[in-house]
Protein backbone atom coordinates (compact mmCIF):
# COMPACT_ATOMS: atom_id res chain seq x y z
CA UNK A 1 0.00 0.00 0.00
CA UNK A 2 2.91 2.57 1.32
CA UNK A 3 4.27 1.64 -2.68
CA UNK A 4 1.38 2.28 -4.25
CA UNK A 5 1.02 5.55 -2.73
CA UNK A 6 4.45 6.73 -3.34
CA UNK A 7 3.86 5.88 -6.89
CA UNK A 8 0.75 7.78 -7.17
CA UNK A 9 2.49 10.60 -5.77
CA UNK A 10 5.23 10.83 -8.12
CA UNK A 11 3.24 10.30 -10.64
CA UNK A 12 1.12 13.48 -10.04
CA UNK A 13 4.50 15.36 -9.36
CA UNK A 14 5.96 14.32 -12.86
CA UNK A 15 2.34 15.58 -14.44
CA UNK A 16 2.29 18.62 -12.61
CA UNK A 17 5.74 19.59 -13.20
CA UNK A 18 5.12 18.51 -17.07
CA UNK A 19 2.07 21.01 -17.11
CA UNK A 20 4.52 23.91 -15.24
CA UNK A 21 7.07 23.29 -18.22
CA UNK A 22 4.59 23.84 -20.77
CA UNK A 23 2.61 27.05 -19.41
CA UNK A 24 4.73 30.00 -21.25
CA UNK A 25 5.51 32.86 -18.86
CA UNK A 26 6.22 36.62 -20.61
CA UNK A 27 6.92 39.99 -20.19
CA UNK A 28 6.33 41.87 -22.98
CA UNK A 29 9.45 42.08 -24.14
CA UNK A 30 10.27 38.62 -23.36
CA UNK A 31 7.65 37.78 -25.55
CA UNK A 32 8.77 40.06 -28.58
CA UNK A 33 12.04 38.37 -28.65
CA UNK A 34 10.72 34.78 -28.70
CA UNK A 35 7.72 36.10 -31.96
CA UNK A 36 10.81 37.49 -33.57
CA UNK A 37 12.54 33.84 -33.79
CA UNK A 38 9.40 31.60 -33.63
CA UNK A 39 6.88 33.48 -35.54
CA UNK A 40 5.94 32.24 -38.60
CA UNK A 41 6.32 35.44 -40.94
CA UNK A 42 9.75 35.97 -39.36
CA UNK A 43 10.77 31.89 -39.98
CA UNK A 44 9.95 32.25 -43.58
CA UNK A 45 11.67 35.87 -43.79
CA UNK A 46 15.00 34.26 -42.49
CA UNK A 47 14.37 30.99 -45.54
CA UNK A 48 13.98 34.54 -47.96
CA UNK A 49 17.34 35.66 -47.14
CA UNK A 50 19.16 31.92 -47.48
CA UNK A 51 17.51 31.84 -51.08
CA UNK A 52 18.29 34.93 -51.84
CA UNK A 53 22.22 33.33 -51.57
CA UNK A 54 21.05 30.85 -52.99
CA UNK A 55 20.49 32.93 -56.14
CA UNK A 56 23.42 34.61 -55.78
CA UNK A 57 25.42 31.97 -56.22
CA UNK A 58 22.82 30.29 -58.86
CA UNK A 59 23.44 33.62 -60.95
CA UNK A 60 27.54 33.66 -60.00
CA UNK A 61 27.97 29.80 -61.59
CA UNK A 62 25.69 30.48 -64.39
CA UNK A 63 29.43 32.09 -66.06
CA UNK A 64 31.58 29.38 -64.85
CA UNK A 65 32.55 26.01 -66.76
CA UNK A 66 29.83 24.14 -67.33
CA UNK A 67 30.64 20.50 -68.44
CA UNK A 68 27.25 18.10 -69.50
CA UNK A 69 28.13 14.84 -70.94
CA UNK A 70 25.57 12.38 -73.52
CA UNK A 71 25.20 9.09 -74.56
CA UNK A 72 23.26 7.87 -77.52
CA UNK A 73 22.69 4.83 -79.49
CA UNK A 74 21.10 3.98 -82.62
CA UNK A 75 19.92 0.97 -84.58
CA UNK A 76 19.23 1.70 -88.35
CA UNK A 77 16.31 -1.14 -88.48
CA UNK A 78 16.23 -0.72 -92.32
CA UNK A 79 19.62 0.69 -93.48
CA UNK A 80 19.10 3.44 -96.53
CA UNK A 81 20.13 2.65 -99.79
CA UNK A 82 22.21 4.63 -101.69
CA UNK A 83 22.99 4.17 -105.67
CA UNK A 84 26.31 5.53 -107.33
CA UNK A 85 27.61 5.09 -110.68
CA UNK A 86 28.70 1.23 -111.35
CA UNK A 87 31.21 2.27 -113.68
CA UNK A 88 33.29 2.85 -110.44
CA UNK A 89 33.50 -0.25 -109.83
CA UNK A 90 34.45 -1.23 -113.54
CA UNK A 91 30.89 -1.60 -114.29
CA UNK A 92 29.19 -0.93 -117.62
CA UNK A 93 28.92 2.92 -118.06
CA UNK A 94 25.33 4.88 -117.36
CA UNK A 95 24.27 1.65 -114.77
CA UNK A 96 24.11 2.32 -111.19
CA UNK A 97 25.06 0.09 -108.08
CA UNK A 98 23.29 0.09 -104.79
CA UNK A 99 25.11 -0.03 -102.19
CA UNK A 100 24.89 0.61 -98.06
CA UNK A 101 27.22 2.28 -96.40
CA UNK A 102 28.14 1.54 -92.43
CA UNK A 103 27.18 -0.61 -89.97
CA UNK A 104 23.12 -0.34 -88.17
CA UNK A 105 24.21 0.15 -84.78
CA UNK A 106 25.98 2.93 -83.45
CA UNK A 107 27.32 4.17 -79.98
CA UNK A 108 28.55 7.80 -78.97
CA UNK A 109 29.61 8.52 -75.76
CA UNK A 110 30.70 12.87 -75.79
CA UNK A 111 31.52 15.20 -72.90
CA UNK A 112 31.30 19.57 -73.88
CA UNK A 113 33.10 21.96 -71.42
CA UNK A 114 31.67 25.20 -72.43
CA UNK A 115 32.83 28.77 -70.82
CA UNK A 116 31.46 32.16 -71.15
CA UNK A 117 34.19 34.39 -71.90
CA UNK A 118 32.33 38.06 -72.14
CA UNK A 119 28.20 38.29 -71.87
CA UNK A 120 27.08 41.91 -70.19
CA UNK A 121 24.05 40.62 -69.16
CA UNK A 122 25.71 38.38 -67.17
CA UNK A 123 27.81 40.88 -65.58
CA UNK A 124 24.42 42.88 -64.61
CA UNK A 125 22.82 40.36 -63.28
CA UNK A 126 25.67 39.24 -61.07
CA UNK A 127 25.54 43.25 -59.59
CA UNK A 128 21.83 42.83 -59.74
CA UNK A 129 22.31 39.84 -57.09
CA UNK A 130 23.67 42.18 -54.05
CA UNK A 131 20.97 44.41 -54.68
CA UNK A 132 18.23 41.52 -54.50
CA UNK A 133 20.37 40.33 -51.06
CA UNK A 134 19.82 43.70 -49.61
CA UNK A 135 16.41 43.56 -50.31
CA UNK A 136 15.90 40.20 -48.50
CA UNK A 137 17.86 41.60 -45.93
CA UNK A 138 15.77 45.05 -45.61
CA UNK A 139 12.41 42.73 -45.98
CA UNK A 140 13.06 40.64 -42.59
CA UNK A 141 13.50 43.89 -40.96
CA UNK A 142 10.32 45.20 -41.80
CA UNK A 143 8.77 41.86 -41.05
CA UNK A 144 10.67 41.83 -37.62
CA UNK A 145 9.25 45.16 -37.10
CA UNK A 146 5.32 44.27 -37.74
CA UNK A 147 6.22 41.03 -35.92
CA UNK A 148 7.04 44.21 -33.00
CA UNK A 149 3.78 45.46 -33.19
CA UNK A 150 1.44 42.76 -33.41
CA UNK A 151 3.16 41.01 -30.75
CA UNK A 152 2.81 44.10 -28.51
CA UNK A 153 -0.57 44.83 -29.93
CA UNK A 154 -1.62 41.33 -28.95
CA UNK A 155 -0.12 41.77 -25.68
CA UNK A 156 -1.44 44.88 -25.12
CA UNK A 157 -4.94 43.62 -25.72
CA UNK A 158 -4.51 41.00 -23.55
CA UNK A 159 -4.16 42.85 -21.10
CA UNK A 160 -7.31 45.29 -21.85
CA UNK A 161 -9.55 42.35 -21.36
CA UNK A 162 -7.59 40.84 -18.21
CA UNK A 163 -8.47 44.05 -16.46
CA UNK A 164 -11.86 44.65 -17.94
CA UNK A 165 -12.49 41.50 -16.41
CA UNK A 166 -11.72 42.38 -13.43
CA UNK A 167 -13.55 45.85 -13.39
CA UNK A 168 -16.56 44.04 -14.51
CA UNK A 169 -16.80 41.43 -11.85
CA UNK A 170 -16.04 43.90 -8.87
CA UNK A 171 -18.73 46.45 -10.70
CA UNK A 172 -21.01 43.02 -10.78
CA UNK A 173 -20.16 42.60 -7.13
CA UNK A 174 -21.38 46.27 -6.42
CA UNK A 175 -24.40 46.24 -8.84
CA UNK A 176 -25.38 42.63 -6.86
CA UNK A 177 -26.10 44.10 -3.63
CA UNK A 178 -27.63 47.08 -4.61
CA UNK A 179 -30.46 45.23 -6.11
CA UNK A 180 -30.52 42.90 -3.02
CA UNK A 181 -30.42 45.54 -1.03
CA UNK A 182 -33.40 47.75 -3.07
CA UNK A 183 -35.50 44.58 -3.24
CA UNK A 184 -35.63 43.75 0.39
CA UNK A 185 -36.95 47.40 0.60
CA UNK A 186 -39.52 47.47 -2.02
CA UNK A 187 -40.63 43.82 -0.58
CA UNK A 188 -41.15 45.40 3.15
CA UNK A 189 -42.98 48.00 1.94
CA UNK A 190 -40.30 51.14 1.87
CA UNK A 191 -39.02 51.04 -1.96
CA UNK A 192 -40.43 51.11 -5.85
CA UNK A 193 -40.49 48.49 -8.04
CA UNK A 194 -38.82 51.06 -10.62
CA UNK A 195 -35.30 51.13 -8.09
CA UNK A 196 -35.31 47.19 -8.86
CA UNK A 197 -36.03 47.59 -12.41
CA UNK A 198 -33.44 50.43 -13.18
CA UNK A 199 -30.26 48.50 -11.23
CA UNK A 200 -31.80 45.05 -12.59
CA UNK A 201 -31.34 47.06 -16.23
CA UNK A 202 -27.87 47.75 -15.24
CA UNK A 203 -26.79 44.48 -14.03
CA UNK A 204 -27.89 43.20 -16.85
CA UNK A 205 -25.68 45.16 -19.26
CA UNK A 206 -22.87 44.56 -17.10
CA UNK A 207 -23.18 40.59 -16.52
CA UNK A 208 -23.59 40.81 -20.66
CA UNK A 209 -20.21 42.92 -20.91
CA UNK A 210 -18.60 40.38 -18.18
CA UNK A 211 -19.50 37.35 -20.56
CA UNK A 212 -17.72 38.62 -23.45
CA UNK A 213 -14.65 40.08 -21.43
CA UNK A 214 -14.16 36.27 -20.56
CA UNK A 215 -14.64 35.36 -24.51
CA UNK A 216 -11.97 38.29 -25.36
CA UNK A 217 -9.55 37.32 -23.02
CA UNK A 218 -9.42 33.88 -24.07
CA UNK A 219 -9.34 34.96 -27.75
CA UNK A 220 -7.01 37.88 -27.37
CA UNK A 221 -4.84 35.21 -25.76
CA UNK A 222 -5.14 32.90 -28.58
CA UNK A 223 -4.26 35.88 -30.79
CA UNK A 224 -0.91 36.55 -28.93
CA UNK A 225 -0.29 32.98 -29.21
CA UNK A 226 -0.68 32.82 -33.20
CA UNK A 227 1.51 36.10 -33.11
CA UNK A 228 4.42 34.43 -31.03
CA UNK A 229 4.28 31.36 -33.19
CA UNK A 230 2.64 29.20 -30.06
CA UNK A 231 0.07 26.72 -30.71
CA UNK A 232 -3.01 28.52 -30.67
CA UNK A 233 -4.51 26.21 -27.29
CA UNK A 234 -1.20 26.84 -25.82
CA UNK A 235 -1.14 28.08 -21.58
CA UNK A 236 0.34 31.82 -21.71
CA UNK A 237 1.01 34.15 -18.77
CA UNK A 238 1.81 37.77 -18.72
CA UNK A 239 3.93 39.03 -16.76
CA UNK A 240 3.52 42.52 -17.37
CA UNK A 241 0.56 44.61 -16.02
CA UNK A 242 -1.28 47.48 -17.97
CA UNK A 243 -0.39 50.41 -15.96
CA UNK A 244 2.98 49.73 -14.85
CA UNK A 245 3.10 49.50 -18.63
CA UNK A 246 1.59 52.23 -20.08
CA UNK A 247 3.77 54.03 -17.25
CA UNK A 248 7.02 52.55 -18.54
CA UNK A 249 6.04 53.60 -22.41
CA UNK A 250 5.96 57.25 -21.51
CA UNK A 251 8.97 58.84 -22.52
CA UNK A 252 8.85 62.71 -23.67
CA UNK A 253 12.26 62.89 -25.33
CA UNK A 254 11.19 60.02 -27.97
CA UNK A 255 9.65 63.13 -29.36
CA UNK A 256 12.85 65.28 -29.60
CA UNK A 257 15.19 62.08 -30.74
CA UNK A 258 17.61 62.81 -33.77
CA UNK A 259 15.58 61.40 -36.99
CA UNK A 260 17.59 59.87 -39.80
CA UNK A 261 15.91 58.82 -42.67
CA UNK A 262 18.62 56.30 -43.80
CA UNK A 263 17.48 54.00 -40.93
CA UNK A 264 13.66 53.68 -41.89
CA UNK A 265 12.84 50.39 -44.07
CA UNK A 266 10.53 51.77 -46.15
CA UNK A 267 12.72 54.46 -47.00
CA UNK A 268 15.53 51.08 -47.58
CA UNK A 269 13.02 48.87 -49.02
CA UNK A 270 12.21 52.29 -51.50
CA UNK A 271 16.43 52.26 -52.11
CA UNK A 272 16.01 48.44 -53.31
CA UNK A 273 13.32 49.30 -55.69
CA UNK A 274 15.15 52.01 -57.25
CA UNK A 275 18.58 50.01 -57.43
CA UNK A 276 16.20 47.31 -58.76
CA UNK A 277 15.31 49.41 -61.61
CA UNK A 278 18.56 50.64 -62.26
CA UNK A 279 19.89 46.98 -63.32
CA UNK A 280 17.23 46.55 -64.98
CA UNK A 281 17.95 49.64 -67.33
CA UNK A 282 21.40 48.33 -67.35
CA UNK A 283 20.16 44.86 -68.39
CA UNK A 284 18.28 46.42 -71.35
CA UNK A 285 21.74 48.12 -72.68
CA UNK A 286 23.71 45.45 -72.43
CA UNK A 287 22.00 43.89 -74.83
CA UNK A 288 23.18 45.33 -77.94
CA UNK A 289 26.25 43.84 -76.78
CA UNK A 290 28.28 40.99 -78.37
CA UNK A 291 28.70 37.16 -76.37
CA UNK A 292 30.95 35.16 -76.68
CA UNK A 293 31.31 31.61 -75.82
CA UNK A 294 34.06 28.83 -75.95
CA UNK A 295 34.01 25.07 -75.96
CA UNK A 296 35.57 21.78 -75.92
CA UNK A 297 34.40 18.91 -76.72
CA UNK A 298 35.69 15.31 -76.56
CA UNK A 299 33.77 11.92 -77.77
CA UNK A 300 33.94 8.37 -78.56
CA UNK A 301 31.85 6.24 -81.11
CA UNK A 302 31.57 3.09 -82.43
CA UNK A 303 29.65 0.93 -84.69
CA UNK A 304 28.81 -2.97 -85.21
CA UNK A 305 26.35 -4.96 -86.71
CA UNK A 306 25.49 -6.44 -83.81
CA UNK A 307 25.28 -5.27 -79.98
CA UNK A 308 28.69 -5.53 -79.03
CA UNK A 309 29.47 -2.16 -77.40
CA UNK A 310 29.97 -3.64 -74.29
CA UNK A 311 32.99 -6.07 -75.34
CA UNK A 312 36.38 -5.55 -75.12
CA UNK A 313 36.80 -6.40 -78.52
CA UNK A 314 35.24 -3.25 -79.76
CA UNK A 315 36.73 -1.04 -81.42
CA UNK A 316 36.13 2.90 -80.48
CA UNK A 317 37.44 5.78 -82.19
CA UNK A 318 37.83 9.22 -80.26
CA UNK A 319 37.42 12.91 -81.66
CA UNK A 320 37.57 16.15 -79.90
CA UNK A 321 36.99 19.94 -80.98
CA UNK A 322 37.33 23.16 -79.53
CA UNK A 323 35.38 26.16 -80.74
CA UNK A 324 34.06 29.66 -80.02
CA UNK A 325 30.62 31.08 -80.34
CA UNK A 326 30.73 34.68 -81.22
CA UNK A 327 27.44 36.46 -81.49
CA UNK A 328 27.17 40.28 -82.46
CA UNK A 329 23.39 42.03 -82.25
CA UNK A 330 23.33 43.72 -85.28
CA UNK A 331 19.94 45.14 -85.97
CA UNK A 332 16.63 44.55 -84.33
CA UNK A 333 14.59 46.88 -85.77
CA UNK A 334 14.78 49.13 -82.49
CA UNK A 335 13.48 46.60 -80.27
CA UNK A 336 16.31 47.00 -78.15
CA UNK A 337 15.80 50.67 -77.91
CA UNK A 338 12.39 50.56 -77.27
CA UNK A 339 13.15 48.10 -74.31
CA UNK A 340 16.24 50.20 -72.85
CA UNK A 341 14.42 53.53 -72.81
CA UNK A 342 11.47 51.41 -71.16
CA UNK A 343 13.69 50.68 -68.58
CA UNK A 344 14.95 53.93 -68.22
CA UNK A 345 11.41 55.47 -67.67
CA UNK A 346 11.10 52.97 -65.30
CA UNK A 347 14.44 54.04 -63.36
CA UNK A 348 12.78 57.81 -63.59
CA UNK A 349 9.43 56.68 -61.86
CA UNK A 350 11.43 54.85 -58.74
CA UNK A 351 13.40 57.82 -58.16
CA UNK A 352 10.03 59.89 -58.37
CA UNK A 353 8.93 57.00 -56.04
CA UNK A 354 11.85 57.69 -53.78
CA UNK A 355 11.27 61.35 -53.49
CA UNK A 356 7.83 60.59 -52.32
CA UNK A 357 8.96 58.17 -50.32
CA UNK A 358 10.74 60.15 -48.63
CA UNK A 359 7.84 63.14 -48.14
CA UNK A 360 5.36 60.47 -46.54
CA UNK A 361 7.50 58.92 -44.07
CA UNK A 362 8.29 62.33 -42.47
CA UNK A 363 4.70 62.99 -42.88
CA UNK A 364 4.12 59.65 -40.67
CA UNK A 365 6.91 60.61 -38.39
CA UNK A 366 4.87 63.79 -37.63
CA UNK A 367 1.52 62.59 -37.37
CA UNK A 368 2.69 59.45 -34.61
CA UNK A 369 4.90 62.51 -32.54
CA UNK A 370 1.16 63.80 -32.74
CA UNK A 371 -0.73 60.56 -31.97
CA UNK A 372 1.66 59.95 -29.21
CA UNK A 373 1.54 62.75 -27.52
CA UNK A 374 -2.59 62.99 -27.52
CA UNK A 375 -2.14 59.46 -26.03
CA UNK A 376 -0.71 60.31 -23.56
CA UNK A 377 -2.58 63.42 -23.02
CA UNK A 378 -6.22 61.26 -23.51
CA UNK A 379 -4.75 58.82 -20.34
CA UNK A 380 -4.05 61.78 -18.01
CA UNK A 381 -7.19 62.99 -18.62
CA UNK A 382 -8.87 59.21 -18.39
CA UNK A 383 -6.89 58.96 -15.43
CA UNK A 384 -8.74 62.15 -13.78
CA UNK A 385 -11.95 61.22 -15.32
CA UNK A 386 -11.77 58.15 -13.54
CA UNK A 387 -10.88 59.74 -10.54
CA UNK A 388 -13.85 61.95 -10.61
CA UNK A 389 -16.12 59.00 -11.96
CA UNK A 390 -15.39 56.95 -8.73
CA UNK A 391 -16.09 59.82 -6.20
CA UNK A 392 -19.44 61.03 -7.96
CA UNK A 393 -20.76 57.21 -7.96
CA UNK A 394 -19.46 56.79 -4.27
CA UNK A 395 -21.48 59.72 -3.14
CA UNK A 396 -24.49 58.71 -4.87
CA UNK A 397 -24.23 55.08 -3.48
CA UNK A 398 -24.58 57.07 -0.23
CA UNK A 399 -27.09 59.23 -1.20
CA UNK A 400 -29.01 56.67 -2.38
CA UNK A 401 -29.14 54.34 0.64
CA UNK A 402 -29.83 57.71 2.35
CA UNK A 403 -32.92 57.95 0.19
CA UNK A 404 -31.19 61.53 -1.03
CA UNK A 405 -30.81 60.31 -4.70
CA UNK A 406 -32.97 58.23 -6.69
CA UNK A 407 -32.19 54.88 -8.44
CA UNK A 408 -32.39 56.72 -11.91
CA UNK A 409 -29.89 58.61 -10.78
CA UNK A 410 -27.73 56.41 -9.23
CA UNK A 411 -27.59 54.64 -12.55
CA UNK A 412 -26.32 57.65 -14.42
CA UNK A 413 -23.69 57.82 -12.31
CA UNK A 414 -22.97 54.04 -12.39
CA UNK A 415 -23.10 54.28 -16.09
CA UNK A 416 -20.53 57.20 -16.53
CA UNK A 417 -18.05 55.01 -14.35
CA UNK A 418 -18.26 52.09 -16.30
CA UNK A 419 -17.73 54.04 -19.40
CA UNK A 420 -14.68 55.89 -17.82
CA UNK A 421 -13.29 52.71 -16.69
CA UNK A 422 -13.10 51.48 -20.58
CA UNK A 423 -11.70 55.05 -21.38
CA UNK A 424 -9.14 54.82 -18.95
CA UNK A 425 -8.02 51.40 -20.01
CA UNK A 426 -8.48 52.22 -23.66
CA UNK A 427 -6.05 54.98 -23.67
CA UNK A 428 -3.34 53.20 -21.47
CA UNK A 429 -3.61 50.45 -24.41
CA UNK A 430 -3.26 53.43 -26.86
CA UNK A 431 -0.34 54.96 -25.16
CA UNK A 432 1.78 51.55 -25.76
CA UNK A 433 0.76 50.86 -29.84
CA UNK A 434 1.36 54.80 -30.25
CA UNK A 435 4.50 54.31 -29.10
CA UNK A 436 5.16 51.40 -30.99
CA UNK A 437 4.58 52.90 -34.24
CA UNK A 438 6.22 55.80 -33.55
CA UNK A 439 9.32 53.31 -32.71
CA UNK A 440 9.05 51.56 -35.58
CA UNK A 441 9.24 54.86 -38.00
CA UNK A 442 12.34 55.87 -35.94
CA UNK A 443 13.73 52.23 -36.13
CA UNK A 444 14.30 52.35 -32.23
CA UNK A 445 14.04 49.53 -29.79
CA UNK A 446 12.34 50.46 -26.39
Amino acid sequence: MRNLVLIIITILSFSLGYSQEQTHSFSLEEAIQFALENNYAAINADRDILDAKKQKWETIASGLPQISGAVSYQNQLKQPVSVIPADIFGGEPGTFVEVVFGQPQTAMATATLKQQIFDGSYIVGVQATKAFLNYSTNNKEKTALDVRKQVVEAYGNVLLAEESVKILEKNKTTLEKNVYETSKLYENGLGEQESVDQLQITLSSIENQLQNSLRLKEITLQMLNISMGLDLKAPTQLQENLEDLTVSKIDYDILNSNFNLANNVDFKLAENLNQQRYYEWKLARSRALPTLNAFVNYGSSAFSNDFSFLSNDQQWFDSSVLGFDLSIPIFSSLKRSASTQRAKIALEKAKTQLTEAEQQIRLQLENAKNNYTLAIANYETAKQNLTLSERIESKNQIKYKEGLATSFELRQAQTQLYTTQQEYLQSMVEVINKKTELEIILNKRA
